[in-house]
């Protein structure tokens, strides 16, 4: 049995848990009764098996009922979000790979685990994550973080710069509003990458689509 048995566990993160200005790694469980709800309110109706997983919270910037935002975690559900980048890796046979957006590292994780990748550009706005949770996968002599905008960085990288793949997740929810900035990307990076995807484009071209129909902009 090897021990990756599917995309989803090479993307289970093992970061420290910590807190570096606010911005805090914690592990957290879910329980058979949380995972009825959760069952409930996932968009689509994907749940998450019982467990321990890994969360990425704001302590500073609150929610609307005042507590801690949730950035990220690495539950069923948000894995199944990134499964087309890390089939990507996997099929294509990577060597390098670029990802906008660092969070936990799901998407780095999974492809630090392929042999046949050789490189990864990881860019990220926010200087919190990159101490907090760069450090973990900076050991692995592969990774290179960019502290910078991914929307600034497509000005900044050297004219050949080539990727195998690329991934773009910074945006926080999905919105119709994310479609000119993924756009924006797509346009650089289609010709830097021989594939580049966005997290939920998908689903932010639906809510588009929906919005038309209703007649709202």
């Amino acid at each position: 049995m090897t021990k990756y048995a599917t995309y989803q566990d090479r993307m289970t993160v093992d970061i420290p848990e910590g807190e570096v200005d606010g911005l805090r790694v914690e592990r957290f469980e879910v329980t058979g009764l949380e995972l009825w709800y959760l069952k409930q309110e996932l968009r689509y109706g994907r749940g998450t098996k019982p467990g321990t997983y890994t969360k990425l919270v704001d302590t500073v910037n609150l929610d609307h009922k005042g507590n801690p935002t949730l950035w990220m975690s690495d539950t069923d559900a948000e894995k199944h979000d990134h499964l087309q980048a890390v089939a990507q890796i996997r099929l294509a046979k990577a060597e390098r790979v670029l990802i906008n957006g660092l969070g936990i590292g799901m998407v780095l994780a999974a492809a630090l685990s392929f042999k046949h990748v050789r490189h990864v550009d990881v860019v990220e706005y926010d200087e919190r994550v990159i101490k907090l949770v760069g450090p973990h996968y900076l050991k692995d002599h592969r990774v290179r973080i960019h502290h910078a905008d991914a929307y600034e960085q497509v000005h900044v990288w050297p004219a050949r710069a080539q990727w195998d793949v690329a991934w773009s997740d910074v945006w926080p929810d999905i919105s119709d509003d994310n479609i000119p900035g993924m756009d924006q990307l797509h346009k650089y990076y289609k010709r830097h990458a021989t594939w580049h995807g966005c997290w939920a484009r998908r689903e932010c071209l639906k809510l588009r689509r929906e919005l038309d129909v209703l007649g709202i902009k």
